[in-house]
């Protein structure tokens, strides 16, 4: 069940990251915006021959080959992305032993990127997704698709229900004909077996990136002689526990699912950074954007 009222507060989360960002976006480095969100932010226009003090790791060196000269890619920066949000509303994101619960800690990080990103020119997207689209809108600009965005974000008759994964992809996929930035929001926990065949196809028409949202209870059990019910995303079953005797086995079983999802993730050239609730997103998403755009300035 979802809460009466989501404990959602967006203003110091955004403040922090548009200071960030208009920094990135105004910095002579043509395409640092679009590159730290896309990493395909720029558009092939034209060849020149390489003078020098020119960065020679942009020399295409097949066609230098092909014409007996150094030449350079130029590119044009592509204008108006389209960043598109799936963010799962599930029952699995209605939980915390932090202060925030999962789906309110999603809804600032959404939220929050989708101000910036508006307020930088682009189109923004969503669907709140659990096994079905609960909400959502084609990519827009303006400030009016904020505010439609945050009024779904914060409703709480939005949530509950199972997460399913591969039928997220496949709306995707025959919702999103432009291409551009997803952003997927979800613990990823309890999915389905067949989603990384359905990603593989999707990652080769969009750039993807998977925020990952985890609470401490996700990965971690406390050292402590209580019991509390687990819930088995497979199977629609529950079961009472004793955190003290199942706290080995339950973290190490917790961290190889991990694992095996983040080496899937790379195999697949999906970009993912991992959150965790007790702990502001605001310094790890700009670590991350910028750790993209220097991979492709």
């Amino acid at each position: 069940m979802a809460k009466k009222q989501l404990k959602v507060n967006l203003i110091p989360a955004i403040r922090k990251l548009e200071a960030t960002i208009k920094g990135l976006v105004t910095t002579s480095i043509v395409g640092t915006y679009k590159s730290a969100f896309k990493g395909k932010g720029l558009e092939f226009e034209d060849y020149r021959e390489y003078n020098f003090g020119d960065d020679a790791s942009k020399i295409d060196w097949k066609a230098s080959a092909r014409t007996n000269k150094l030449l350079i890619k130029e590119y044009i920066e592509e204008r108006n992305l389209n960043v598109f949000f799936i963010v799962d509303v599930s029952d699995n994101m209605i939980f915390g032993s932090t202060e925030k619960l999962k789906n309110e800690y999603a809804a600032e990080l959404v939220a929050s990127i989708a101000y910036v990103t508006l307020r930088s020119g682009d189109r923004i997207g969503f669907a709140m997704f659990n096994n079905k689209p609960v909400k959502k809108s084609f990519p827009e600009g303006g400030m009016d698709q904020f505010y439609i965005l945050s009024r779904d974000l914060l409703n709480p008759n939005n949530y509950g229900g199972e997460f399913d994964f591969d039928e997220a992809l496949k709306f995707l996929l025959s919702f999103m004909k432009e291409k551009g930035l997803v952003i997927i929001v979800s613990d990823f926990i309890g999915l389905k077996k067949g989603w990384e065949e359905r990603l593989n196809i999707a990652s080769k028409k969009f750039d993807i990136i998977a925020m990952v949202i985890r609470d401490l209870r996700d990965e971690n059990m406390p050292d402590e002689d209580i019991q509390v019910v687990l819930s088995n995303p497979y199977e629609n079953k529950q079961l009472i526990v004793n955190t003290r005797e199942i706290k080995t086995d339950y973290e190490k079983i917790a961290k190889e699912e991990t694992n095996k999802f983040k080496q899937k993730l790379t195999e697949l050239n999906v970009d993912f950074i991992e959150l965790i609730t007790n702990k502001s997103f605001v310094n790890p998403i700009m670590t991350f954007f910028k750790r993209r755009h220097d991979k492709w300035r």
